[in-house]
């Protein structure tokens, strides 16, 4: 027979009694409350008395049951991220938009010590995120897109929700709201490709979405600024799915062949257009000027590299979070926040066209 290995240390607890908060503040000898801000790393404790419960954890594999610590204490730590879907589109999580957003979040909730629930509802019913708070799964809700009810988020600020929205500010608004300006990001692209010479401009995005119908109005305003109009067949009424992107973008281009840029109201769609008119042999950008929406990570990459108008995203979690946390906390729900937008412009839209 071999030697006997190393004997595994044994937590001292009554026999097969899981180790209990208490067994370990009494081994670290410090009060429970210790332990339990030790283990959620709370500043307020001794940066050595931290390590020595940590390290005490670690050997006992005591872990935290933040569900029951959340029940006990009364304080729910756990914020509900919901992104809506539409039934006639379902946008897709591969929307890299959605990625982004939801790990900026994600990293700001962590950073300040919560949980998210990650959810999806029918954009057509937006106020069942009310239920999240009722049943206590939830302490507050961070919308992704207002979509086209924006009733139903006033009826649930009206009841004193913790909600706050990613989306536009809309007139007669009572809830908060955080967003990039619109407004301006279409005006920006109007004036960008005015000076790139381009003037039979096409449009891609729903206006029924509020975020959308700002960046039309933008758009359409600088464009009649600098004296060019957009018809009604140089637009199409499109959801953010690339596939729909792309025959709503051939359609544009069979009903309007002179065409020679294209405003997509995100990143997803307007690589969707890029794709649509390489199928119809039109070079981008020496025919065709194409910006997006957005910035998201891959604009950078695409081919070629995608002018696009750049979002807050990893602001935009933070300054969500902060806000939700205010309510949280009993202060009354902060002033909407419109954060700034940038114009990029890369290799998709830089070509002036032959005279």
């Amino acid at each position: 027979m071999g030697k006997p290995g190393k004997p595994r240390p044994v937590a001292p607890t009554d026999s097969g009694r899981r180790m209990q908060m208490a067994d370990l503040a009494r081994l670290a000898g410090v009060s429970t409350s210790t332990v339990s801000r030790a283990l959620s790393g709370s500043e307020l404790i001794n940066p050595e008395t931290r390590e020595r419960i940590q390290t005490l954890a670690r050997k006992f594999n005591y872990t935290i049951n933040s569900v029951a610590t959340g029940l006990r204490s009364g304080v729910q730590r756990t914020i509900a991220v919901i992104v809506p879907f539409e039934k006639a589109s379902r946008q897709s999580f591969a929307d890299p938009f959605l990625h982004g957003m939801i790990g900026s979040l994600a990293d700001a909730l962590t950073e300040r010590g919560y949980e998210m629930l990650l959810s999806r509802i029918d954009a057509d019913q937006l106020d069942t995120v009310a239920a999240l708070i009722d049943s206590g799964r939830a302490a507050g809700v961070i919308l992704i897109g207002q979509w086209r009810h924006h009733d139903q988020l006033n009826a649930m600020a009206a009841r004193g929700l913790p909600l706050v929205v990613w989306g536009a500010h809309l007139p007669h608004q009572d809830y908060c709201t955080v967003g990039g300006d619109n407004v301006r990001g279409g005006r920006l692209v109007a004036e960008h490709l005015l000076a790139q010479g381009r003037r039979r401009m096409v449009f891609l995005g729903d206006c029924g979405l509020p975020e959308v119908a700002q960046r039309y109005r933008g758009f359409t305003a600088g464009l009649r600024a600098g004296g060019v109009g957009l018809p009604a067949q140089q637009r199409r009424t499109v959801p953010f799915l690339a596939e729909s992107g792309r025959q709503a973008m051939l359609a544009l281009i069979d009903a309007n062949p002179a065409l020679d840029a294209v405003f997509a109201s995100s990143d997803l769609l307007a690589m969707a257009a890029v794709g649509a008119l390489r199928e119809r042999q039109r070079q981008v950008p020496a025919d065709v000027a194409v910006v997006g929406y957005d910035d998201v990570d891959l604009a950078a990459h695409f081919n070629p590299p995608l002018s696009t108008v750049r979002q807050p995203i990893h602001e935009a979690g933070t300054v969500l979070v902060d806000a939700l946390l205010l309510m949280l906390n009993g202060k009354p729900a902060p002033a909407s926040a419109l954060l700034e937008t940038r114009l990029i412009v890369r290799e998709s839209s830089q070509s002036t066209p032959a005279l």
